[in-house]
């Protein structure tokens, strides 16, 4: 069995990897370490688990590096990498959560993330998690650095599109809407109830920082950098993401075209589901590690509208996460995800 530690385990993603690892058959969970809840029972913070019996610990990175084959880091940006510093002299396979190790750049980290990366060395030999795209490096590296949500449904949207010439990348708008548990559990006023509920509103416009990570990742798939437009939503609901995709085609090419472009670029993809009509909403997803795709072409604007949906918690995070960790200890890549949605 794969020894299985999440640092961070009681924040909405470290209870995600919770819920999936403990049905996983090839993994065993050997510490939990949570500073807000150490010392409590995890059905203590979260009653739905009470019948589990662990206890969440404090951090101890000799315990944690040696117990361990793999070790999820589910913190904020900054505090991950220094944590990550410390462990990873242990040479145990490490799954970041954080931004810390997603960038190919040291530079553009720090740009958009107004910190200094404690260890930029280590961000050198990460790979960037999204198995569709970067499967062979993630099964040879020792730190992945897994995708954030928005991006995880952007770049899916558009990998194929852009890397086969159909759509201009400098016409790309990316408009895309998400549920509250991408914020986080640490209680904040405009995340109250009644600050969301029956509301909706648009945040980060050209300023959240996961524009450079889809900006990096689409620029690699078109040969050249990419500047575009991504404007985030807030929604009242508490998971799920619908990105929807703007661009100029690059010639005469029908919604047929799209459907086999991405059905053949995404035809060996466990969890990659392309729509031949219609397009998906978020309860085609919601609690499976799917991205969904389908598309409108629309001749009289000379544009494709994409649109692309997660679950933010599952394929945006802790289910990604677990797919990397099949992928790095030669584990089918769907081990422990291949359920179905819940549709209500």
């Amino acid at each position: 069995m794969i020894k299985a530690s999440i640092i961070g385990a009681t924040g909405y993603v470290g209870i995600e990897l919770i819920r999936i690892l403990a049905g996983h058959p090839a993994v065993t969970l050997v510490h939990l370490v949570s500073q807000s809840f150490e010392g409590q029972k995890i059905g203590e913070a979260y009653p739905h688990l009470a019948a589990r019996c662990e206890t969440l610990e404090g951090m101890n990175f000799e315990k944690i590096g040696g117990d361990s084959d793999v070790i999820f880091t589910a913190l904020p940006h900054g505090a991950s990498a220094e944590t990550i510093q410390k462990l990873a002299p242990y040479g145990k396979k490490i799954i970041d959560l954080s931004a810390d190790f997603r960038y190919d750049d040291v530079a553009t980290y720090e740009a958009w993330y107004k910190v200094k990366h404690p260890a930029p060395e280590l961000m050198r030999q990460a790979v960037y998690g999204l198995p569709e795209l970067h499967r062979a490096e993630i099964q040879k590296c020792q730190i992945v650095g897994n995708p954030g949500c928005y991006t995880t449904c952007s770049i899916l949207g558009l990998a194929p599109a852009v890397q086969k010439g159909f759509i201009d990348p400098d016409s790309i708008i990316i408009d895309a809407k998400s549920g509250v548990t991408g914020a986080g559990r640490k209680p904040s006023t405009d995340l109250h109830f009644s600050e969301v509920n029956e509301s909706f509103k648009a945040y980060g416009v050209g300023t959240h920082r996961h524009t450079s990570e889809i900006e990096q990742e689409i620029s690699k798939l078109a040969g050249k950098p990419v500047v575009l437009s991504f404007s985030p939503h807030l929604i009242p609901i508490q998971r799920g993401i619908l990105a929807t995709i703007y661009a100029k085609l690059t010639g005469e090419i029908a919604h047929g075209d799209f459907v086999r472009l991405y059905q053949e670029f995404y035809k060996d993809e466990p969890f990659v589901q392309i729509e031949e009509k219609g397009l998906p909403q978020i309860k085609y997803v919601r609690g499976t590690n799917l991205c969904r795709i389908g598309f409108v072409v629309d001749p009289r604007t000379n544009r494709v509208v994409i649109v692309s949906v997660i679950d933010n918690l599952v394929k945006g995070a802790a289910g990604q996460a677990v797919e990397n960790m099949n992928l790095l200890f030669g584990l089918p890549e769907t081990a422990g995800l291949d359920n179905s949605p819940w549709y209500l």
